[in-house]
């Protein structure tokens, strides 16, 4: 069989991202830093093909992840042009994580590649000795072997001594070359003020009230107003047109009193017991798994709604697992979004988005339900009880709430009349 002149990249992530952030950062904590992947794979083949002077074949991406589901850089990364990506396990012992299975499937794709004269040229970024084998024995096939290392934090090797020794060619990946595509974190001091709301978060809060929520807030403003002066009893300050009263920053946002006064509803004094008063009052329910009903549960009209899965046909279903596969990145604030256009788009009564409106911005819990289990699909789990992290929680629900109120005011644009003779 006659070898071919290409080259193969086989990158050991847990490596090269650990090493990025000690270098960086001061510290292995991948969550140190922040990775343009689409500026690294391409950083990775200008070079390999560089130093090989071959053309490149393919770049393999080991990594682990929990339970081996792909998580959002994953998904980016597979969908690459010339990039395979292979998972193996993540598992946490004595509080720290630890990759299962990474070393073993790059010796055997090395292996591999090596008996079956796939390539001339193999790069290898990794730092694990237990490497040196299949090393040994892609060179016994003539294949030739280039070991890349990332510059170390404190100037020594970061790489087995044995698999510097057994390489043909050797290369650091210095400084310079990393910032290209990853940077450090920045972290404020002991005595830094408190980090202002993340993006996914101000998102929520800007964005405008709809109008049917607007106008109902200011109904029941009203006729509390009016229920008040009969009885003669003046309106508290803090509680009186709490509806109507901004949220943060000025902004038709309502707090959960907000909340609360409108589902004690009209004339009712706020210190009265009511069968809602242990309703729910975040912006969504606190962790989406299950549906919820009865007296504490969500008001009839909206428990009406229909969920994504009741709207979507099986032609549909296999359409949008596809358009997940290759298309969605998975960031919790795109996963938000997708799911939001999906379940207007296949709406057929539009009055049920008036009635999402009116809840704004508390998600309905059978709706909200369902989005967190499709978030769940993109590894977006927090790896603790199976639940979502909080943050990624208001990124996929300030999503939601962004592409709704979009598509809401593209629909609400009134179209301009024609105007002159009807021949025109």
């Amino acid at each position: 069989m006659e070898r071919v002149d290409r080259c193969v990249v086989l990158v050991d992530a847990g490596y090269l991202l650990g090493a990025a952030a000690s270098l960086l950062a001061g510290e292995p904590a991948r969550s140190r830093i922040t990775v343009d992947h689409a500026a690294l794979i391409r950083g990775l083949r200008e070079l390999a093909e560089a130093d090989t002077r071959q053309p490149l074949l393919r770049i393999y991406w080991f990594d682990g992840a929990p339970d081996r589901v792909p998580q959002p850089e994953h998904r980016r990364l597979r969908v690459m042009p010339r990039v395979t990506v292979r998972l193996g396990a993540l598992t946490r012992s004595d509080g720290r994580w630890a990759q299962k299975g990474v070393d073993a499937a790059m010796h055997a794709e090395l292996t591999e590649l090596a008996r079956n004269r796939a390539c001339s040229d193999v790069v290898l970024v990794t730092g694990d000795g237990d490497l040196l084998p299949g090393l040994m024995s892609a060179k016994e096939h003539g294949v030739a072997v280039h070991l890349w290392a990332v510059q170390a934090a404190d100037g020594d090797y970061n790489q087995s001594e044995d698999l510097v020794a057994e390489a043909d060619e050797r290369r650091v990946l210095d400084r310079t070359w990393i910032t290209q595509a990853v940077r450090a974190k920045e972290t404020g001091g002991v005595c830094a003020p408190p980090p202002a709301p993340g993006p996914e978060i101000a998102a929520i809060l800007s964005a405008p009230l709809p109008e049917a929520a607007l106008a109902a807030s200011a109904e029941r403003a009203s006729e509390a107003r009016v229920a008040a002066e009969a009885d003669g009893s003046a309106p508290q300050p803090e509680e009186d047109g709490a509806a109507e009263r901004p949220g943060p920053g000025g902004r038709g946002v309502p707090t959960p009193k907000d909340l609360a006064g409108s589902l004690r509803g009209p004339g009712t004094q706020p210190s009265a017991p009511s069968a809602s008063a242990g309703a729910t009052l975040r912006w969504s329910s606190d962790k989406g798994w299950i549906e919820r009903g009865g007296p504490l549960g969500e008001p009839a009209d909206t428990a009406s709604l229909p969920t994504l899965a009741q709207l979507t046909s099986a032609e549909q279903r296999w359409a949008d697992r596809e358009e997940d596969i290759t298309t969605v990145g998975g960031d919790p604030f795109e996963v938000g979004q997708v799911f939001a256009r999906r379940w207007m788009e296949r709406l057929s009564d539009h009055t049920h988005l008036q009635k999402l409106s009116t809840m704004y911005p508390r998600v309905p819990h059978r709706i909200d339900g369902e989005l967190l289990r499709y978030a769940a699909r993109f590894g977006l789990l927090a790896h603790k009880d199976d639940q979502i992290d909080e943050h990624d929680r208001y990124a996929i629900r300030a999503g939601f709430w962004r592409e709704i109120d979009v598509r809401a005011a593209a629909g609400r644009t009134p179209v301009p009349e024609r105007t002159g003779s009807s021949g025109d």
